[in-house]
């Protein structure tokens, strides 16, 4: 190295050690989390010798993202998972015991106020799609049906859009349940389909420029919590489905794909509801892990994260 490369080298961790300092008087926790991004930050700089004019382009693209988010969609919740930086924060959160399910990506379309259900109610609505009989169990590491646990479900219609992305007021294919005394939820929604991460903004040119997928394979999501363990968030995907290797968002796990076999018309459905062609079905037990002391969960809380 020149003599300027070594002289440029310690002005370069000198500028980094001088920033560090500065969070010297903030809480503990904040004054970590901030000393660990600029030191990681400052080193991929420093690693890629950025130009002033590829972090100006940086910054323009976080801008952008910033612009088209308003109450209805949110690019940098987007930008976070196609950069699988939310699930890996899922997975340093996980619990480690192996008989838990596994838990994956909130995504961004929980809301908050969704209905409550009952056994064999139909939560699809107005959503369009293939109906699908679901029947879930809940249960502890031990085996031991937990009642009384809350089941959030919500998923796309086959036109590849939430409710909250049709611009209308009513909830469809999104409900909550309680398990009964065996741990049980049965109930009617519809075969879920895969759909494109929206695409028309600064992450969706990032996905074209890296030559990725926008597609995130079907899939129901499922937010599960009960007294004493740590809240599940976790979606169980369609077996098949030509997209669970290239998941947009990296939220697939071998273990949440699962069989949703096709019934003919004619066979009876199990709680002898008339259904007009073929149907589905599916069926999963999930298991919680006992409470843990650094788990968190903020959509639990009743907040809405926001949308793509």
């Amino acid at each position: 190295m020149s003599i300027d490369g070594n002289v440029n080298g310690a002005r370069e961790e000198a500028l980094t050690a001088e920033v560090v300092r500065s969070f010297a008087a903030a809480d503990p926790r904040l004054k970590e989390i901030l000393s660990s991004l600029v030191t990681h930050l400052h080193s991929f700089i420093r690693e890629i010798r950025l130009t002033p004019e590829e972090w100006g382009a940086g910054i323009d693209f976080l801008t952008q993202a910033g612009h088209i988010s308003d109450d209805r969609r949110q690019e940098l919740i987007l930008l976070s998972d196609v950069l699988g930086a939310s699930m890996q924060t899922v997975l340093v959160n996980a619990p480690s015991n192996p008989m838990a399910t596994e838990p994956t990506v909130l995504g961004p379309f929980f809301a908050k106020g969704s209905p409550l259900a009952h056994e064999g109610d139909d939560i699809a609505r107005e959503a369009p799609g293939t109906p699908c009989w679901v029947e879930i169990e809940v249960r502890s590491e031990s085996g031991e049906p937990i009642p009384s646990a809350r089941v959030e479900v919500w998923g796309a219609g086959d036109d590849g859009l939430y409710d909250v992305q049709r611009n209308r007021d009513t909830m469809a294919n999104r409900a909550h349940f309680f398990t009964g005394p065996q741990g049980a939820v049965r109930f009617w929604s519809i075969l879920p389909s895969a759909y494109p991460v929206p695409a028309d903004g600064p992450v969706g040119r990032l996905l074209a420029a890296t030559r990725r997928s926008e597609m995130r394979p079907a899939h129901l999501h499922f937010l599960i919590t009960a007294e004493g363990y740590s809240p599940l968030v976790t979606h169980l995907f369609v077996s098949g489905d030509r997209y669970l290797p290239t998941d947009a968002v990296f939220g697939v796990r071998p273990s949440l794909v699962v069989d949703f076999p096709e019934h003919p018309a004619k066979e009876p459905t199990p709680d002898g509801r008339p259904v007009n062609g073929a149907w589905r079905s599916m069926s999963h037990t999930f298991v919680l892990a006992e409470e843990g002391p650094r788990r968190e969960f903020m959509a639990g809380q009743g907040q809405n994260l926001g949308n793509y």
